[in-house]
Parts: C-alpha cells; sequence; structure tokens
C-alpha cells in the first residue's frame, strides 16, 4: 500500500507521499508490479500532466515513518482537475492495491462519491484543522530550519530570512490562508480552537485577479503584483491629509482606502493591470493581517505563524505581513512562516493514515 496523505481544498489539492528507501531485497523482489509503478511515476515525474507538480525543493530525505525510513515527497494539483487525478489512479490499478484512502480538506465530503464510483475507493476523512496541527509539529521537528521570520521587511535591500527556533512554540497563533482563512489559538499539541477566520482569503485574490487583469495562474497574478504599484489604485493617508496623521503615528505612506482612486475615470483609465494586481494582493493582505493581529491580542498571543498555499511564490505578502506585525505591536509580535507552507493539512492526514492503519482495514476485498 502507497503511504499517502491527502489534503483535498477548494483551490489546491495537496499530497504527501512517504517513500521507503529501507526495502529489503526479498521486499524488492516480492513488490507488486502495480506498487512499482506508482512509485516510480511519483518519484520520476517532477509534473504530472499539465497541471500537477512536485515541489522537488521540499523534499525531506531520511525520515522515519511509522517505523520505516525513507523520503516525504510533496505534490499539487487545482482541485478542478481531480477528474484527471481519478482517472490517472484508474489507469494505474490503485483500487487493486487498496480500497479505502486517508483525506482531509472539504474536498475529502465533496468528492467522497466520486472516488467510490470512478475508482471503487472509499475515503477515510480526518478533520482538517487536527490534521494541520499535527502536520505543522511533525515537519518543524524533523526540517532543520523549517521556521523563520523576516528580518528588515520593509526594506526590499536588506531584508532577509533568519531561522527561528520553534521547538517550544507554546502559546501561537496559526493564521491558515487557503482558499478562505481560519485562525487557530495553539496551547499545546492537542489543545487548541478556532478563534476566528474570513472568506476572504487566497481564493478571493486569485479570482478577483482573473476578473481584473485575465490571468489565468495563481503564479501569473503574483508576477504581475510584483511590477504593480498600489498607489495609483489605493487612497493613502497622505492623500487626504497632505502628508502623515501623526497623532495616531499613521504615516502618510498608509493606506486609508483600498482602491479608493477606482471612483475616478481618468485614474481608472491610467491604471495598468499590474498595478490592479498589486492593488489587489494588498488589500487582501491587510485585511488578514489586520484580522490576524486583533486575535492575537484577544488571546494575548505573540507569535503568529502564517502558513497556507496563498504564501507559495508570495514574498511581497509575507514581508507585508511581517512588517504590520511588527510595527502595529511596537515590536512586541512576531510573524513567523514555514518552508512546506500549505502542505501541513496532508502530512497530518499521512500521520493519522499511519496511527489508524491498525484500526482500518486499508487492503482491497
Amino acid at each position: 500500500m502507497p503511504w499517502f496523505g491527502m489534503d483535498i481544498g477548494g483551490t489546491l489539492t495537496k499530497l504527501v507521499y512517504f517513500e521507503p528507501k529501507d526495502t529489503t531485497e526479498t521486499e524488492e523482489r516480492d513488490e507488486l508490479e502495480t506498487l512499482k509503478v506508482i512509485r516510480h511515476y511519483l518519484v520520476g515525474n517532477q509534473a504530472y500532466g499539465k497541471t500537477g507538480l512536485r515541489d522537488v525543493h521540499l523534499e525531506m530525505k531520511d525520515q522515519s515513518i511509522g517505523g520505516r525510513r525513507g523520503s516525504l515527497h510533496f505534490i499539487r494539483f487545482p482541485t478542478s482537475e481531480m477528474n484527471a487525478f481519478l482517472e490517472l489512479c484508474k489507469a494505474k490499478n490503485f483500487n487493486s492495491l487498496v480500497s479505502a484512502i486517508c483525506a482531509t480538506g472539504g474536498g475529502a465530503y465533496k468528492f467522497e462519491g466520486d472516488f467510490l464510483e470512478k475508482v471503487g475507493l472509499t475515503l477515510h476523512k480526518f478533520d482538517e484543522l487536527d490534521c494541520l496541527i499535527k502536520g505543522i509539529h511533525y515537519i518543524d521537528r524533523n526540517n532543520p530550519c523549517e521556521c523563520y521570520y523576516w528580518r528588515n521587511p520593509g526594506n526590499a535591500e536588506e531584508s532577509i530570512k533568519v531561522p527561528f527556533d520553534f521547538r517550544d512554540p507554546y502559546p501561537y497563533l496559526v493564521v491558515n490562508i487557503g482558499s478562505g482563512v481560519s485562525v487557530l489559538a495553539v496551547r499545546g499539541p492537542k489543545d487548541y480552537r478556532r478563534v476566528s477566520g474570513t472568506s476572504l482569503g487566497g481564493g478571493t485574490f486569485f479570482g478577483l485577479c482573473c476578473l481584473l487583469t485575465g490571468c489565468e495562474t495563481f503564479e501569473d497574478a503574483i508576477e504581475l503584483a510584483s511590477r504593480g504599484d498600489n498607489r495609483t489604485v489605493d487612497k493613502l493617508v497622505k492623500d487626504i491629509y497632505g502628508g502623515d496623521y501623526t497623532r495616531f503615528h499613521l504615516s502618510g505612506d498608509t493606506v486609508a482606502s483600498s482602491f479608493g482612486h477606482m471612483n475616478n475615470k481618468e485614474k481608472r483609465e491610467n491604471t495598468s493591470k499590474e498595478d490592479l494586481a498589486r492593488a489587489t494582493l494588498t488589500t487582501l493582505t491587510n485585511n488578514i493581517g489586520s484580522i490576524a493581529r486583533m486575535c492575537a491580542v484577544t488571546e494575548k498571543i505573540e507569535h503568529i505563524v502564517f502558513v497556507g498555499n496563498f504564501l507559495r511564490v508570495n514574498t511581497i505578502s509575507m514581508k507585508l505581513l511581517a512588517s504590520a506585525m511588527e510595527f502595529w505591536s511596537n515590536g512586541g509580535m512576531k510573524a513567523l512562516f514555514l518552508e512546506h507552507e500549505g502542505y501541513f493539512g496532508a502530512m497530518g492526514c499521512l500521520m493519522e493514515y499511519v496511527g489508524s492503519s491498525r484500526s482500518f482495514s486499508f487492503s482491497s476485498t
């Protein structure tokens, strides 16, 4: 049985695959041909079809999982391509090896019928927030320099990533930015609760960018934003006050009204797609940062961990969040980030599988 953890999100599906490396000669000889095909296909490629990708740079080698040693591989594809994934499972005869697989995320419920009908597989579903926390704890403790923060985030020339020791993290806040956003206060390995959230997340940014700029992929949206200037779209404090609002320590360059210039026809006509993408990214990031800070104040927590695929290839938002947390808390709060960003739910699901494999029957019937 291949060891998988699957997190089926609203925008992306994430897959963590454990590849044993301590296989004996006897195991190699007796390994089922179907299992060999699946293993070779997954680890022998970096791309699967037009949209599936393996994040090679995130591979974790020499890991101990379920009493075996091997490598963890991290794979993702758009959830909109789920039918293609199901066809792949069918083509590789996956159901000849197993009758059930483990999954988490909303899609584990949405696509449960499709897995059973098209591939003959049952989904064993696990709570996505339980998996998220379990995945964060495993990866951080087994991957050197997983956690980091940005030093001088507001200075493009001097900002650098700095490792952060996250071995004794409690309490901390997790801000999971996927299609939407969930905020969790974590006070122990099993002591956490969801304290807030918002529907304005990564899916909102990508959707608005598609509408406003005609971009086709998340990477395209981020690339446009990296070349844009939100100040042509957003109304700043200095546009209203003529300078800083000194009484409340608001710099003139602070955004006072997101998209506030767009009620002016002349400004609309002179605004580029790049500027619109940057303003959209700034708007969503500022909103997430504001919610995160308020939750941290309410819960009396200083460390805020931002995770989720919204942060993939998105240093703009990371630095905005880091700057905002540091400024508005007078240095009392620290924004932390993790290298594996959106894979923690899938990793936690794999850990649930390993822990549950004795309780469930995963062999084919």
